[in-house]
């Protein structure tokens, strides 16, 4: 921060020196070249009619320095005589005529002798402002240069770029990245080439040239390429994908001959390019062909990797979660000849994760990081970290020493489903069918065989629309089976299903519920073949978004009378959800409107409150105060305590977290 500042104070200081400097030179220039108020007869005239008092006369330049007997003794008046010799004849006489009458008070004078280079005195504001008009000019110029010079030069082929190489980067190893224990494992073959190159080219093996990191957003793609150059102790020329495309043609290939170049003088090193598909999207795409300088690039890039030169000692590693857009010629062995899938961790994996992110954090003896990771189903890298930093939040804002349980719950809700929105005020009319939709919702879970377990329910509006949620706990991060969709359908139908037959009508809360319901229904037609009527074949190609000019053209594989009836089949084992959902709640109504009623006087019940609902009819006492709100003061202080746990067992036990919020009503 204080080399900015002192970077902005150094190039923000001409900006107040050069109005300044023109400034004094306007008025040195204006005081110095400003014309005469008084005429030359008036002076002598003064002079002549005994008005001056005394007087002083430099005789190098005629300036005249003079005070009347009417002024005051301070006042001093001033003049610029054009001959100092004729100036000198027409007062002389008058001046001796004064003093010889008045001997007591005669006028008091006195003559100067100037310097001798007086001359180029009054020449040096004219010189100073020339001088600093100059200098102006030639700031200018280089700044116009900086801006835009720089980037014509990088045109011409002197185009430089800046890689990241920080001592942070070089410091991280395997033991910092946890939950991809199989990816560690294939990159330490690249450590071990770094480390020993001799031993593989001894036999004629060739390490692979490039490595591409695939996987979705936050499951720790640059990490493990930070940890393959720690573990070697290798330099790590870190850019993103971006930096080599600029809107001048040429730069970006000139950039990328300059990163391999500086990658050869440090070889063996390892080059790291984030989000490659930035510069390697497909060639010859897009309306009216590609972006001719990100193509070049790509092509110089190309080269570099596997073309006419030799880049012996140099490992290039990217990072994408977009492989399908990528040019063909880049995944071809001889460039990026091995591709890793960084997946989304286990729930081992995410132990392994909450267990590294929470070293640095004081931890309640109620929390058991296994339990969590079984909560945690889906959860990047990325996001467990969120979490717990989340979790830390709102210890300190509850004025907890320690992160408890209850702190991770409220998290976990947060990180899936937004912040409550505790202020907005509903109509008892909004809220009723708030509630009665997500008692629909959880109530025809409760009665489908091997459904998720509830974990909360809540009326209490989050996130983006949502006017309440019910949340369940799947048990397992597999597959899922035929009979598993179904019974999410049936689930998802509750919410609209307990409108018509509680409140008999029916409101938009339930449109985001039916549009999930529809996607999995046309899947499991068209993706997955689960249809017996249209039978086991694929009729989906998996491109859900339009490559915009590779797929332009693209027509579905399959005739008319076939996407009638995928139509059919849909409408129809919706239909039958439909009908099942309805079964149920029309049976267990009385469990239906129990939990209606529940939720309306506490606006969120929990998994066990819920169970006890169903089971007894009635809240058990030990579920009834769940909320950390209204927690003892003695568990209070007992949460607070600092603890950090002891290492736990690691399991392959596997559980998450599935949200369905139901969107607010109109009628709200």
């Amino acid at each position: 921060m204080r080399d900015n500042m002192s970077k902005n104070f150094k190039s923000g200081w001409i900006y107040i020196l050069i109005p300044v400097l023109l400034i004094g030179a306007i008025l040195v220039m204006s005081g110095q070249n400003k014309q005469e108020t008084k005429r030359y007869s008036e002076v002598v005239g003064l002079f002549t009619n005994n008005k001056v008092a005394e007087f002083e006369l430099d005789l190098s330049n005629g300036n005249l320095k003079y005070r009347l007997f009417s002024d005051e003794k301070k006042k001093e008046n001033t003049y610029t005589v054009p001959n100092v010799a004729y100036f000198i004849d027409d007062i002389n006489e008058s001046v001796k005529e004064y003093n010889r009458v008045n001997p007591t008070k005669p006028i008091k004078y006195n003559y100067i002798k100037g310097t001798a280079n007086s001359w180029w005195m009054s020449l040096l504001p004219s010189v100073l402002f020339g001088v600093l008009l100059v200098l102006m000019g030639i700031w200018a110029v280089r700044r116009m240069g900086n801006t835009i010079g720089n980037e014509t030069n990088r045109t011409l082929g002197f185009g430089k770029i800046k890689t990241k190489n920080t001592a942070e980067d070089s410091d991280k190893t395997f033991e910092d990245v946890a939950g991809c224990d199989e990816e560690k494992e294939e990159l330490k073959e690249l450590v071990d080439f770094l480390k020993q190159p001799e031993k593989y080219t001894q036999i004629g093996a060739r390490i692979p040239k490039g490595v591409l990191l695939v996987g979705p957003p936050g499951t720790g793609k640059t990490l493990l390429a930070k940890a393959v150059a720690g573990e070697a102790g290798a330099p790590f020329l870190s850019i993103s994908g971006s930096d080599f495309v600029e809107m001048y043609v040429g730069v970006g290939a000139s950039r990328v001959r300059d990163l391999f170049e500086q990658a050869k003088k440090k070889a063996p090193a390892i080059v790291f390019i984030d989000e490659i598909d930035a510069v390697g999207r497909h060639r010859g795409t897009g309306m009216g062909g590609g972006n001719d300088e990100r193509e070049q690039t790509l092509n110089q890039l190309l080269v570099e990797m596997d073309g006419f030169g030799t880049n012996s000692g140099v490992i290039v590693m990217a990072a994408t979660n977009r492989p399908d857009v990528l040019d063909p010629a880049l995944l071809r062995p001889g460039r990026f000849d091995r591709q890793i899938t960084v997946n989304r961790p286990d729930a081992k994996g995410r132990e392994e994760i909450l267990r590294v992110h929470s070293k640095e954090k004081p931890l309640a003896p109620d929390v058991d990081l296994k339990e969590i990771a079984k909560d945690t189903i889906g959860f990047t890298g990325a996001d467990l970290e969120n979490l717990m930093n989340e979790s830390a939040i709102l210890a300190v804002k509850r004025g907890k020493m320690s992160i408890t349980a209850a702190e991770i719950v409220d998290a976990t809700s947060r990180v899936e489903l937004g912040t409550e929105k505790k202020s907005h005020k509903y109509t008892e009319k909004a809220k009723k069918l708030t509630a009665f939709h997500e008692a629909g919702h959880a109530v025809s879970a409760y009665y489908v065989e091997g459904h998720d377990p509830v974990k909360e329910i809540s009326i209490v509006p989050r996130g983006l629309g949502a006017g309440g949620y019910t949340w369940y706990t799947p048990q397992d991060e597999n597959y899922d089976s035929r009979n598993d969709m179904l019974n999410h359908l049936v689930s998802m139908f509750g919410g609209r299903v307990a409108e018509a037959v509680a409140l008999h009508d029916i409101s938009t809360g339930a449109s985001n519920d039916l549009q999930q319901a529809t996607e999995i229904c046309r899947n499991m037609v068209t993706k997955y073949g689960m249809s017996d009527s249209v039978g086991p074949v694929v009729y989906d190609d998996g491109n859900g978004e339009v490559f915009l000019g590779k797929d332009y053209g693209r027509v579905n594989n399959y005739s008319e009378a076939t996407s009638a009836r995928i139509d059919e089949e849909v409408e129809r084992i919706m239909r039958a959800a439909y009908a099942k959902t309805e079964k149920i709640l029309t049976e267990h109504f009385d469990k239906l409107e129990l939990v209606a009623n529940t939720l309306l006087e506490k606006e969120k019940i929990s998994g066990e409150q819920f169970e006890s609902l169903m089971k007894y009819g009635k809240l058990e006492e030990k579920a009834e105060n769940t909320d950390e709100d209204t927690a003892s003061e003695e568990e209070a202080e007992a949460q607070e305590a600092s603890y950090i746990p002891e290492e736990m067992s690691v399991t392959d036990e596997t559980t998450s977290v599935v949200t369905d919020a139901a969107e607010t009503s109109e009628t709200e």
